[in-house]
């Protein structure tokens, strides 16, 4: 069949639905530059404005994922389903480094392919880099004996899984089209499907910290993606989550990921992180068939972190992908701590009112914790702790939270951010729902 890329783009110019014919031959041509950057784009354009209904949607997603390697898993005869779960992203989300072990030791198999943090948004990836000697991108056949014998596996994206996405992205990224929910969904999509997966869970975040600017853009973008996996091939749920605080009380990487530790060992458990935790795991457990309910899915998570063996396929999977052995009884010896530690005391008393989340996230990107540009090298032993919550009482000089820093001045700078981000009120402000509501096909 021949195309041309001009008529595909003036097709969906005039607000008509594209063919999955055509959808494949453009999304070839971002692959492989036969398609100019301006054809590009024009057509992320054109669907910005007139959009794409649910089969294009699901023809774009999967010509994303098809235009590189998908994961193939049936050879290795595992004996359970091969699961994940993604976030759009927030602060203070370390629940993927606690979930993947905790599926695995339920009999799951998770091949999670992590992004790095950019914008205010922490990177599950940056964390494990975190970890010294922990390999983010080992070679595929390590990748699958570690998720064949662990259970879990959490790398980078490689160059060969849905490489359209990343020429598509970088080009939206500059044209003002990433506010599209059809892209987004394709975007993130392409990506998680090109593991291989027999089930998705999605985390849609919603709040002041989110990705998408509303609740409404929020639900839209979860039943999207909840259409278009189950479209797809991949059974796929979404649970809209609270990010209108952090999701712990802790942001930055090693320190999330001594949190992660605390969180296995039982040592600290804080309970917002652990409902969004054990709903995102129970819901996995229940869509790839593994329990039969909600109920029997969490006993059995709990089952698994009382019994350590969430926290053994933690410390084995981080051996196994080059890690150090002893990283659970040892963290301080590994996790590099921030030398200038300061309170960040409270201006006024009063309740938590309200969070700015972004603007935290902000305050340890500019500590250097995370990116302004992907360029950017991180410094991961900065960030918050201790971070108080929404209708929290406050006193004058109470501390906010503690802000782990390499230098005075840029400890200064984040007190200022952090007691910006708070805001205190009279009145303690009504309770918002950890999980807002599930999507289900």
């Amino acid at each position: 069949m021949s195309f041309l890329p001009q008529e595909i783009i003036r097709r969906k110019r005039d607000g008509l639905a594209l063919s999955a014919e055509e959808i494949q031959f453009f999304v070839r041509g971002i692959t492989d530059n036969s398609v100019s950057e301006g054809q590009i784009a024009a057509l992320a354009m054109a669907v910005y404005f007139n959009d794409m209904n649910m089969d294009e949607r699901v023809a774009f997603t999967l010509a994303m994922r098809d235009s590189g390697q998908v994961m193939e898993w049936k050879s290795l005869n595992l004996p359970g389903p091969v699961v994940d779960k993604h976030s759009t992203g927030g602060v203070g989300d370390v629940v993927s480094l606690m979930l993947g072990p905790m599926i695995a030791a339920c009999g799951g198999y998770v091949p999670m392919i992590s992004g790095r943090g950019l914008g205010h948004t922490g990177g599950t990836l940056d964390k494990f880099d975190s970890i010294p000697g922990y390999c983010t991108v080992p070679d595929p056949e390590l990748f699958r004996k570690v998720v064949k014998d662990i259970g879990v596996a959490i790398i980078g994206q490689t160059a060969q899984l849905a490489p359209s996405d990343k020429r598509f992205y970088s080009i939206r990224d500059v044209t003002a089209t990433v506010e599209s929910v059809a892209m987004i969904t394709g975007s993130i999509l392409s990506k998680k499907l090109s593991a291989g997966l027999d089930a998705l869970v999605m985390d849609v975040k919603v709040g002041s910290g989110a990705f998408m600017p509303t609740y409404e853009k929020s639900v839209e973008l979860a039943e999207s993606i909840v259409a278009v996996g189950n479209g797809a091939g991949t059974k796929t749920s979404a649970l809209l989550t609270e990010m209108n605080e952090s999701l712990g009380p802790v942001a930055g990487n090693a320190l999330e990921v001594r949190l992660a530790i605390d969180y296995l060992t039982g040592r600290s458990r804080p309970a917002r992180l652990h409902e969004v935790t054990m709903a995102l795991c129970a819901e996995m457990l229940v869509l790839s068939g593994i329990e039969k309910d909600d109920a029997s899915a969490r006993a059995r998570l709990q089952a698994a972190l009382d019994s350590g063996e969430a926290l053994n396929r933690f410390a084995k999977m981080v051996a196994a992908l080059g890690g150090p052995a002893d990283l659970v009884e040892s963290t301080d010896k590994y996790l590099e701590s921030a030398p200038v530690v300061v309170p960040v005391p409270a201006l006024r008393a009063g309740f938590v009112s309200a969070v700015d989340t972004r603007g935290l996230g902000l305050a340890v990107v500019s500590m250097g914790g995370g990116r302004r540009r992907p360029s950017d090298a991180i410094d991961f032993a900065v960030g918050l702790t201790g971070l108080v919550e929404l209708g929290d009482a406050i006193a004058v000089g109470q501390p906010l939270a503690m802000v782990h820093a390499r230098t005075q001045e840029a400890a200064a700078q984040a007190v200022r951010e952090v007691q910006a981000a708070y805001a205190l009120g009279d009145v303690k402000p009504a309770p918002n729902p950890v999980i807002y509501r599930t999507i289900r096909p």
